[in-house]
């Protein structure tokens, strides 16, 4: 065996580890839940009694719920798995939004169904903090950003998995589906393992988990605040352009309606690419920044072909779906840098906070986003909305340290 060979092997076989396959399995099905409510939103709502401009404004309050339930879990499941430990997240998050997602296929009111994706929310927050962050801390930093793109790339496919499921199945058994596959994860989970830097780091008796020292150091606090503006542009994609793709399609005059869960379907399918390019990419290059900054000026040009393209044909408008969701694949680059930021004793709270508060910004892009849309329209109002959030982003980026070869066994001081 050649020397070359030898190290692939070796690389293969860290990866392959317990550790590593169910944090991705569990972000997989993560993903699944989190978006399975973009694809069966319409046929849900519909058979809740829901018609015209309802689909839409019902559908916004209940995502915003679902985002509410993210941005409180983020802070909570952080928390505890910087108190406690990775896993105590890994095991208790799953179990709220896998009950969650099966009480989902029993809703009979709207109130129902918003109080049950606020606590699908609250579990869910919980999973890729976590699991980014064991990732990180049991493997080799030579090889910890192949590791993070397979948990990323796992999640992705997730999201995919739920429109074939939605396709196959009605939207009540779509949920149970994915209550039952996070119940069987679960199991899987009593034979993983503790991070050993966080073993060490408590044993050392370091004070863990207080959030509020992320603000008692203004260089702590702009790190902090530059991870999650970096993140924007990729929720603006999926909580607007995405989400909402039939009315974007319909507003842009094309020749067909457009069917949401096929928008995210493909947009994911672009996403597992972008992600696993990035990753690959940035591991090329040996940096994050770089890469995120290509990523972000593709989605830029792709943001402005999606709403500003003269076409009518639907196929040229998913086309461009997928190369939107490309250009998101720096999410694995962008969670990964938060979980590198910070020390061992806070570093799932930001790596499980900033994903988070990132999802929830969704709900003041929405608010943003309905507010234009009243004064100059649907594609006008995106447009001023996404060019805000990825001048946020690029100002963001330039301040960020770059972080690929950070050393992670280290703690945050007073």
């Amino acid at each position: 065996m050649t020397n070359q060979s030898a190290t692939k092997s070796t690389i293969s076989g860290k990866l392959l580890t317990i550790p590593v396959m169910v944090a991705a399995l569990g972000y997989l099905v993560d993903m699944y839940d989190l978006f399975l409510f973009s694809i069966v939103r319409v046929p849900s709502l519909k058979s809740l009694g829901l018609e015209g401009d309802a689909l839409l404004r019902d559908g916004i309050i209940l995502l915003d719920m679902q985002m509410a339930g993210l941005l409180i879990g983020g802070i909570f499941w952080g928390i505890l798995g910087d108190k406690k430990g990775r896993l105590s997240v890994l095991f208790g998050s799953i179990l709220i939004y896998s009950l969650a997602n099966l009480a989902n296929g029993l809703v009979t009111t709207i109130e129902q169904y918003a109080v049950l994706r606020f606590i699908a929310g609250i579990g869910l927050a919980g999973e890729l903090g976590a699991g980014i962050t064991l990732v990180a801390e049991v493997l080799p930093k030579e090889i910890r950003g192949y590791g993070t793109t397979l948990v990323a790339t796992m999640g992705v496919m997730g999201a995919i998995l739920a429109y074939f499921v939605a396709d196959l199945f009605e939207w009540r058994v779509s949920y149970f589906i994915g209550g039952g596959l996070g119940l069987l994860l679960l199991l899987m989970r009593v034979r993983v393992f503790e991070s050993g830097i966080f073993k060490q780091v408590k044993e050392r008796g370091v004070e863990r988990g207080n959030f509020l020292m992320i603000f008692r150091s203004r260089k702590r606090l702009a790190k902090y605040f530059q991870c999650i503006l970096v993140g924007l542009p990729i929720w603006f994609v999926v909580g607007i352009l995405i989400t909402f793709s039939p009315e974007f399609g319909a507003a842009l005059g094309l020749s067909e309606p457009v069917q949401a869960g096929k928008a995210v379907m493909l947009a994911f399918a672009g996403q597992v690419i972008g992600d696993i390019s990035s990753g690959f990419l940035s591991q090329y290059v040996r940096s994050r920044k770089k890469v995120i900054l290509l990523f972000i000026l593709m989605s830029t040009f792709f943001v402005l072909a999606y709403l500003l393209f003269p076409t009518r044909d639907v196929n040229v408008f998913y086309a461009i779906c997928i190369c939107l969701g490309f250009a998101n694949g720096y999410w694995t680059l962008f969670v990964t840098i938060g979980a590198e930021l910070f020390g061992t004793n806070l570093r799932a709270t930001v790596a499980t906070t900033v994903p988070n508060f990132v999802r929830g910004a969704v709900i003041p892009l929405t608010a943003l986003f309905l507010q234009a849309k009243s004064m100059v329209g649907v594609v006008q109002g995106a447009l001023i909305v996404g060019l805000f959030t990825i001048a946020v982003a690029l100002v963001a980026l330039y301040f960020l340290e770059e972080t690929f070869t950070k050393d992670l066994d280290y703690v945050e001081r007073e």
